[in-house]
């Protein structure tokens, strides 16, 4: 079975009456014998599939990720079948035979076609949103899995929940996502520059050409929260402008729904030092990398548009006004300045656009454990997305912004962030400025971080308060009687 991603390019030689009914890059599953039916009226379980994924985008799943996960699912679970000559529509008791075999096939089989339990869970949530749909399309009457049906606790109301019991129980949530505490993440920022944890220039290592650029972007993002997508296809033109004077509130950073995942309109924050590290890159090394290059993108990825009378909202591309926001990655891909350039913010030494801070990211890891500190982790660009989330909530617990907001209030040019800091609940703020649906989702993450190190540290500190002032009471006590 073939797993490809469709494209209506060149449609209108593929001798059909109209533009197949399908988005660009939607997965689309092909037996390999290139057939779709075995008769007329009588499609293979591949086509039932092709559906479902097709109807993904309205159905609540609109990234682009989702259907490729859902595609490759689809295809590991239907060749499986077919291999076993085992219909994906059979009645309850066969299907769940094959689940049974397909569990053991894939937690306790061949070294190469075994997952762990994260894997296999994923895979159980993609089937059971397939059956649930093939029933309610009329594809089979009973859906293979069983469930039980429990509760949790969100927004402090208990809410009924309906459980897989197919899934694996997991370790405790909150060890399954890392972050980097605050003295790793400085580190992991001096060593994209080239530096060593005291800032001063590694004579082992030769400083790369790029060490500006690295570093600005890795603080960035670890100030803002952004996914790799996001960071990665930014525009200059995007970047908040820097304030007239340093400030003490974050500078608020409204991202493009293009570029975001789900397509949702999110506005998150850039503080004061990393946006001004940004912007320094940008005036001096970014546009010494740019200077004399002429970027012309390769053809593979679409026509040029060219950017003519570029603001902060957008541009006009190609001759049509259009916004930053609608522009989706590829597409960002095939911008020329007006001076000739690509307007993305993360550029080569030659002037291409980069797009690999997966590799950047994990070779520095890997210097920083070599040299300086074993224990330190492989950074993924997702981990510095964790990292902001546990600071910004550390700093939301403990008053920090709120304290920054009656600090600045009737000062500060953004008054509208002041009031919002200081009346909305932490989790409320995380939500919006990590980007999620709802603030259940929040919690979930949350659940999986481990917070208790915040708590504890709030402990401690209100233990030093209340000790401090019962030592002075007790030192009162005594007072006068030491020559008595």
């Amino acid at each position: 079975m073939q797993k490809i991603s469709f494209s209506a390019s060149g449609w209108e030689t593929w001798d059909v009456a109209r533009q197949p009914l399908i988005r660009e890059q939607m997965p689309v599953l092909i037996d390999d014998d290139l057939l779709f039916e075995d008769a007329p009226g009588s499609p293979r379980p591949t086509t039932v599939a092709n559906r479902y994924l097709g109807e993904l985008p309205i159905n609540g799943a609109p990234a682009v990720r989702t259907w490729e996960n859902s595609a490759s699912c689809l295809s590991a679970w239907l060749s499986f079948l077919q291999e076993r000559g085992v219909h994906p529509f059979n009645d309850r008791q066969e299907l769940r035979g094959a689940l049974s075999m397909y569990a053991e096939y894939r937690l306790a089989g061949p070294l190469k076609a075994r997952w762990d339990h994260t894997t296999w869970n994923l895979h159980v949530s993609i089937l059971s949103a397939f059956y649930d749909w093939a029933k309610d399309e009329g594809e089979l009457s009973v859906v293979p899995f069983t469930y039980r049906m429990g509760h949790r606790m969100a927004h402090g109301v208990l809410e009924k929940v309906r459980k897989n019991m197919a899934k694996l129980g997991r370790p405790r949530p909150h060890t399954t996502i890392k972050h980097l505490e605050w003295d790793f993440a400085e580190l992991f920022v001096r060593a994209l520059a080239g530096l060593d944890p005291l800032g001063e220039p590694d004579l082992r290592y030769r400083r790369p050409r790029e060490g500006a650029r690295n570093s600005a972007m890795g603080g960035f993002v670890l100030s803002s929260g952004l996914r790799r997508k996001e960071f990665t296809h930014l525009t200059t033109y995007e970047i908040p402008p820097l304030p007239a004077r340093p400030t003490t509130l974050p500078v608020l950073f409204p991202l493009a729904y293009a570029i975001t995942k789900g397509e949702k309109d999110r506005t998150t924050w850039i503080h004061y030092e990393p946006l001004a590290t940004m912007h320094q890159y940008i005036d001096l090394d970014r546009a010494a990398s740019a200077e004399g290059f002429r970027w012309r993108p390769p053809s593979k990825l679409g026509e040029p548009l060219y950017v003519e009378e570029p603001e902060w909202e957008g541009a006009r591309l190609n001759g049509v006004r259009r916004s930053w926001k609608s522009l989706r990655p590829a597409e960002r891909l095939c911008l020329i300045t007006p001076e000739g350039q690509s307007p993305l913010v993360g550029l080569q030494s030659t002037g291409e656009p980069f797009v690999d801070w997966a590799t950047v990211f994990r070779r520095t890891s890997a210097r920083i454990r070599e040299r300086y500190e074993p224990r330190f982790p492989t950074v993924a660009p997702h981990r510095l997305r964790h990292s902001m989330a546990m600071r910004t909530l550390e700093h939301l617990i403990k008053g920090y912004y709120a304290r920054l907001a009656d600090l600045v209030e009737g000062t500060d040019p953004d008054a509208a962030l002041a009031l919002y800091l200081r009346k909305h609940e932490p989790m409320l703020i995380l939500r919006d400025l990590l980007g999620h649906w709802s603030v259940t989702s929040t919690e979930l993450y949350i659940a999986r971080l481990d917070i208790t190190r915040i708590y504890k540290d709030l402990y401690q500190s209100a233990l030093a308060r209340i000790d401090k002032a019962a030592a002075a009471e007790a030192d009162a006590e005594f007072d006068g009687e030491v020559n008595a």
